[in-house]
């Protein structure tokens, strides 16, 4: 008896060692048709730490699949997200009617941008599978073109994706717009196997009131900023539509269900929120990236200048402002591990950072290799990058190699994939010079010495932009 029980014992602990404190409740897919409400709404799935966009399809429907894939592949590197794939749908017969507003409303830089070179649905989609073996939520903002043809030709699919969630009118819903797309996709969709949830819109024309989108342009981050824009730049002006919140209410369900009263037929579900006021609020929590908890002792890092000290203090807001809050806090961190504020944790903090951006991933999801080696002062990288990816030597996320060509260099694996980030050599160079230099005037053992090396890191924290520093290349 007493064996067996120390096996369960055995057991139920390294359930919950190798469980994963920061997984995400949603791993998604997401089918769009290129309306302006499916941009509010992928803006808000990539803005919650609660969910994670494995790939996106562009579909047919407000837009061409050709348009769709032109606003989403933009929009993603609006964000500094080209690590999430897209594939086109090239399948159906639906001709879109290239709604005016939403082909006209920009959500990134189309430049650069060739449709002809994505790649299929399908393929995209069994790609994902064969990646990531978590149940994934299939997300329809359009139609279900999409859905249906990967539940005919993709084995997996129907084991592999756990629920259906479609942006629609209602289960005996018969003329509206998504439905139309594809009438017989939805009726073979709702007849199958899986599980399909349609979520309704929220119904109130003024869902975004002035109150709600001066509370948006408030918020500091990328995604909210990008549907702030969308309003300032007039798109909502005559458009009654583009004040509802219509798409929307998919993530808001995916992450707040109790908003919505539920009726079930079947295996298939309609829901639709009563009261849109919690909504509004429950948006704001989504774009502020509060919808878990992300540090694990502290609730919150102060932004009060006053908090730190005296040199800093006056780049505390500016530093926030410019970078965002996660390269902030996981400045501190990696300077307090590291005992003193150095250039080159700060580099490493900001690669780690862009590394997680390229793929949206949260901390503690991909394996890293850092050139940086075990000698300072380049090696102090090594501490900024695991703080700010959370790929520590403890969680056997991150490889260090020693050999003897110290660089500050990484690669990142996730999902299969392989990008190496450089630090572009002429930073590398200047900031390397200057450490040498100050060691040639003043010495290791000398309190000038560190006290112009901190000097030297607050400027560097502050003028580096992440975005603009790092080569990246995708090798596998």
């Amino acid at each position: 008896m007493n064996k067996y029980y120390f096996i369960l014992v055995f057991f139920l602990l390294t359930a919950c060692i190798s469980a994963h404190p920061w997984k995400p409740s949603h791993y998604v897919i997401i089918d769009t048709d290129g309306g302006i409400d499916d941009m509010r709404a992928i803006s808000m799935f990539l803005a919650s730490p609660d969910v994670r966009v494995l790939a996106i399809v562009a579909s047919s429907g407000a837009l061409s699949a050709e348009n769709s894939y032109l606003k989403v592949r933009s929009l993603l590197n609006s964000f500094y997200h080209e690590g999430i794939p897209v594939g086109i749908n090239r399948r159906g017969n639906f001709k879109s009617p290239e709604l005016k507003t939403a082909l006209n409303t920009k959500w990134g830089n189309e430049s650069g941008i060739t449709p002809q070179k994505a790649k299929d649905a399908l393929e995209l989609i069994s790609w994902v599978f064969s990646a990531e073996k978590t149940k994934i939520t299939f997300v329809s903002l359009g139609g279900l073109t999409t859905a249906r043809a990967a539940l005919n030709e993709i084995p997996s699919f129907s084991q592999q994706v756990k629920e259906i969630v479609w942006s629609a009118d209602g289960l005996s819903d018969t003329k509206g717009f998504n439905y139309s797309i594809d009438k017989k996709a939805a009726d073979d969709i709702l007849k199958g196997s899986i599980p399909v949830r349609i979520i309704k819109p929220a119904g109130d024309k003024k869902f975004y009131d002035k109150a709600l989108v001066e509370s948006i342009s408030k918020i500091n981050n990328v995604y909210a900023g990008k549907i702030s824009e969308l309003f300032s730049a007039g798109a909502a002006d005559g458009h009654e539509f583009v004040l509802a919140s219509t798409d929307e209410t998919v993530p808001l369900f995916l992450h707040y269900p109790a908003l919505f009263s539920t009726v079930s037929s079947g295996r298939n579900s309609e829901s639709q929120a009563g009261d849109i006021h919690p909504l509004k609020e429950k948006t704001m929590i989504i774009l502020k990236r509060e919808t878990v908890e992300r540090n694990q002792v502290v609730e919150e890092f102060p932004d009060d200048p006053s908090f730190y000290h005296e040199d800093i203090k006056d780049y505390v807001g500016e530093i926030i402002s410019k970078h965002g809050i996660d390269e902030w806090t996981s400045g501190i961190l990696a300077n307090e591990l590291h005992r003193h504020l150095g250039v080159f944790a700060i580099i490493g903090v900001k690669m780690g950072i862009r590394a997680r951006e390229y793929f949206d991933t949260g901390v503690d999801e991909f394996m890293a290799t850092s050139f940086a080696g075990s000698t300072p002062p380049i090696s102090c990288f090594n501490d900024g990058l695991q703080v700010s990816t959370g790929a520590t030597p403890g969680h056997g996320l991150l490889k260090v190699i020693n050999d003897g060509l110290t660089r500050p260099v990484a690669e990142f694996v996730y999902m299969n994939r392989k990008i190496r980030l450089t630090l572009k050599p002429d930073i590398a160079e200047k900031v390397t010079a200057e450490l040498k230099e100050i060691n040639f005037i003043h010495g290791l053992d000398s309190d000038i010495y560190w006290e112009l090396v901190r000097k030297n890191s607050i400027k560097y924290w502050l003028s580096l932009d992440r975005h603009e520093i790092f080569e990246i290349e995708e090798i596998e």
